[in-house]
């Protein structure tokens, strides 16, 4: 049978334990939703199916998580600890689902496990596996499909007390919802009442709720937007709404537009990757789109906020794994600093308490916040 999210509501199953599905993509761009689901995740990982690096563990990548490699789905099942869900971990432009993959799918399905996918491709509406998947009496969860609630924005105003940030970004798969989660944590510790609003299929999978608004009629994203913070601003004070695209890729500009103009956030905070030097267009080498300058590129955005509620970028959140020196990266980050007259750090390579501490204060100074002005 076919199943998906309930937005606003959770859908974890209590003892899922998942084999993720990478097969020759495992790395931090193709297997984005892999890398986040086992970064932030709270389900156990049973292990990586993917035969180009069986043998190995996920500690290489990511120190802290033993997560062994298989080659084969009878491995993951043979193991103490058998998974009972297959999850799709990668996020291909596109969002298609490589052909190859199907038999993998099909020997899960015949194998009792649920599947997972946060595709374009909505593998719930295809008959074969729809078919395996009723004889089986299995689920199929595809994250990415979108609410049956349609709803224009309205204006909504926020309610007293609460303050929203929106993460933002330079370019696209950067790390907009790692900081997000970052900087939840780091709220978290410091006492302040922190929700996450996840806007794209992997968020969801981690956080059990959300839209994936990439997905979402292009008339209905803000409305889905403003209900989904409405949503969070009944579980908490500080509302980090997870950023998507970015406002000049000529291909994801929309749905981050959506997303500012939806949130209506009283702050952003820029993801930026530096020594990135164009855009993400793995799929056509030849396009070449270059990334924007910072101090330009804050102002379009708060320019941009501005033309429907006030906003402002208290931090800059950076992507420093260009950057294997540590004391490097210390150092583009001060520079980036220096650049932007904002706080900057990278929250998930160095921690966000301190940066977390920066955003607290600056959010808590903003004079709309501080005045309570309304989002009219």
């Amino acid at each position: 049978m076919s199943d998906h999210p309930v937005p606003g509501s959770g859908h974890h199953t209590s003892d899922r334990r998942l084999v993720i599905l990478t097969e020759g993509e495992f790395g931090p761009h193709h297997a984005k939703t892999a890398w986040g689901v086992i970064r932030f995740g709270t389900d156990p990982i049973a292990a990586i199916l993917d035969s180009t690096i069986a043998g190995r563990n996920v500690a290489e990548w990511l120190p802290g998580h033993d997560i062994p490699a298989v080659a084969t789905l009878a491995e993951a099942l043979a193991m103490p600890e058998a998974p009972n869900a297959l999850l799709i971990g990668i996020a291909p432009t596109g969002g298609k689902l490589p052909a190859s993959w199907r038999a993998t799918i099909l020997q899960a399905i015949a194998a009792g496990l649920d599947i997972e996918s946060g595709l374009h491709t909505f593998l719930g509406d295809d008959p074969e596996f729809s078919a395996a998947a009723a004889a089986a009496g299995v689920r199929i969860v595809d994250y990415r499909r979108p609410p049956e609630r349609h709803e224009t924005a309205v204006g909504r105003r926020h309610a007293p007390g609460k303050k929203v940030i929106l993460t933002v970004g330079t370019d696209c798969a950067i790390g907009k919802m790692s900081v997000a989660l970052e900087l939840r944590k780091a709220a978290r510790a410091a006492g302040d009442s922190a929700v996450f609003v996840p806007t794209g299929q992997t968020g969801m999978m981690i956080d059990g709720w959300g839209v994936a608004v990439d997905r979402v009629i292009s008339d209905f994203v803000q409305g889905t937007v403003e209900w989904m913070v409405e949503q969070a601003e009944g579980r908490g004070d500080w509302i980090i709404v997870e950023g998507q695209g970015s406002l000049d890729h000529p291909a994801y500009s929309s749905v981050t537009l959506g997303l500012i103009h939806g949130a209506t956030p009283q702050a952003m905070v820029m993801v930026h990757k530096p020594g990135l030097a164009k855009h993400d267009f793995d799929h056509l080498p030849e396009v070449s789109f270059p990334i924007a300058r910072l101090p330009d590129f804050i102002r379009i955005h708060e320019t941009v906020a501005g033309m429907v509620a006030p906003s402002k970028v208290v931090a800059i959140a950076c992507n420093t794994m260009l950057y294997e020196d540590e004391a490097e990266a210390r150092r583009v980050i001060d520079r980036i600093a220096a650049e932007t007259g904002l706080p900057a750090g990278d929250p998930v390579r160095f921690g966000a308490d301190g940066l977390w501490a920066d955003i607290h204060r600056a959010v808590e100074a903003l004079p709309w916040v501080a005045r309570a002005v309304p989002v009219v």
